[in-house]
């Protein structure tokens, strides 16, 4: 039983669901007083954030992540109890044990490590832990990037601890992540009898042609980390539910996956350019759920792949693959952010788990990352 071990098992247990901290950053808090760090609990609408530093100088190598978990789905589909960590023939199962509690209990294990072995190390260490990652988002990392900006105090490096690797412990780091950007748009025709086609408009008839244009366009080629960018329809309503009917709108929900080759604004002015043309009556309502954001190779990505390759032997993949992460608020204040954390191939499914034998790696290429960043 080791250290990083039991700490996970510790955070597994307390029944964290979205965004119930249920008592995980006091935990945390408890490892960490002893070394001299300094808290500070930032709540907002029942979520839970800790911003916890030790050290006034810089670098600031931040760890990032969070307590919530997604809910356990059905009990008895379980081969265990969700909230109480179970080991089989070497796999340790629970809610949340990829996802992110064997991340949360390294970063702390790897800080102790590193200060007893660095106790005067330079620059200073930090955490940014929230319980509103799995949910709306809105009242978690968001908070304390706020909190950070309005002070002017910043990250120079910061791993996130999400799960990224596909195979094996080592072989994918996230280096960045594209931007979400949603769009909600009406049609609008003229209702009628389906019998009677010269006095109706039909709204659905007037924006295919629109819908495969856009379908068909090359918004942009992407570049060398990120894939072109996608647009993709993921609803379409329209009618009475009458088939004698011409319905008097269509609505159409859609999503762009954007890499840094395109912003957003230019997504909005071809979109709207493609919807004049084809002459439509129209509304559209845009959300931004997540920038994209890219960290190329710099001192976090060599510095974290050599440790990865000193543990494991493996030369990690850079990957901007995905959906999106806290990543995308943490870069307003932080010019290098990675994502690194176990296999992430359980994560949200039902028996959740991490092989044990990952953790040990995992907290070492933590602490090596540390010390290639501040023991200089």
């Amino acid at each position: 039983m080791t250290d990083t071990l039991s700490l996970t098992q510790q955070l597994i247990s307390r029944r964290s669901s979205t965004p119930d901290d249920a008592g995980c950053q006091a935990l945390m808090q408890e490892r960490l007083a002893p070394l001299g760090f300094r808290f500070e609990t930032i709540t907002s609408n029942g979520v839970i954030n800790l911003w916890a530093r030790r050290g006034e100088a810089s670098p600031v190598v931040c760890f990032a992540g969070h307590t919530d978990v997604v809910p356990s789905g059905p009990l008895d589909q379980w081969h265990s109890d969700p909230f109480t960590p179970t080991i089989r023939d070497g796999i340790l199962y629970g809610r949340g044990a990829s996802d992110m509690k064997a991340s949360l209990a390294a970063f702390v294990t790897s800080i102790e490590d590193f200060v007893a072995r660095h106790p005067g190390h330079t620059g200073s260490i930090a955490l940014l832990i929230t319980s509103d990652e799995e949910g709306s988002a809105t009242d978690g990392t968001v908070k304390v990037v706020e909190m950070l900006a309005a002070r002017g105090e910043k990250i120079d490096c910061c791993i996130v601890g999400e799960p990224t690797c596909v195979a094996q412990l080592g072989d994918t780091i996230k280096n960045g992540r594209r931007g979400s950007l949603s769009g909600r748009l009406t049609v609008k025709g003229i209702q009628g009898h389906i019998a009677y086609p010269h006095l109706v408009r039909n709204p659905i008839h007037q924006a295919a042609p629109a819908i495969a244009e856009l379908a068909a366009i090359e918004w942009d080629r992407g570049n060398a980390y990120f894939p072109p960018t996608s647009w993709q329809i993921s609803n379409i309503h329209g009618g009475t539910g009458a088939t004698n009917v011409v319905p008097g709108t269509v609505e159409i929900r859609f999503n762009f996956r954007h890499s840094t080759a395109s912003s957003k604004d230019s997504l909005k002015t071809r979109v709207h350019e493609v919807l004049e043309r084809h002459g439509l009556e129209y509304d559209l309502e845009w959300e931004e759920s997540g920038k994209p954001y890219l960290t190329p190779r710099g001192s976090l990505v060599e510095a974290i792949s050599a440790a990865i390759k000193e543990v494991t032997g493996l030369d990690p993949e850079l990957s901007t693959t995905g959906g999106t992460s806290d990543g995308r608020f943490i870069a307003d204040i932080c010019a290098q952010v990675v994502e690194f954390g176990p296999m992430n191939a359980s994560i949200h499914k039902l028996n959740e788990n991490v092989p044990v034998a990952a953790l040990e790696p995992l907290r070492a290429i933590y602490l090596k990352t540390l010390e290639k960043l501040l023991s200089q």
